[in-house]
């Protein structure tokens, strides 16, 4: 995923979580606003690991499984949205055991709630 279609400032984020709506499984809370000014433009992902998901080491894996799922699953994104995917607490053991199909999965059952 290109980094031009990723969500950085601070601002981008406060709009979606203050704004947007969400959805949630176990693992993981998809947060998603619709851009007024873009409203066909390609989707932006933020990603979002706390420290009580686990170490360092641990956070940037899950965030390059996150990222990659997201790029498996981005023809099923709808377009004109910024994007905040959360990762929860007790995420690192389930992807490392279950991989990234799992992680893809889990992502495609968020973006059906986006889509109804």
């Amino acid at each position: 995923m290109h980094r031009r279609y990723r969500l950085s400032r601070s601002k981008d984020f406060d709009a979606v979580y203050r704004h947007g709506m969400s959805a949630s499984t176990r693992y993981l809370t998809l947060h998603w606003f619709p851009r007024d000014g873009d409203p066909s433009g390609e989707p932006r992902l933020g990603l979002a690991v706390p420290r009580s998901v686990g170490t360092a080491v641990s956070r940037n894996r899950i965030k390059r499984q996150l990222r990659e799922a997201w790029r498996a699953r981005l023809e099923q994104v709808p377009e004109g949205k910024d994007y905040v995917l959360v990762a929860r607490p007790g995420l690192s053991e389930p992807a490392e055991s279950r991989g990234g199909e799992w992680l893809a999965a889990e992502i495609g059952e968020m973006l059906e709630k986006v889509r109804s």
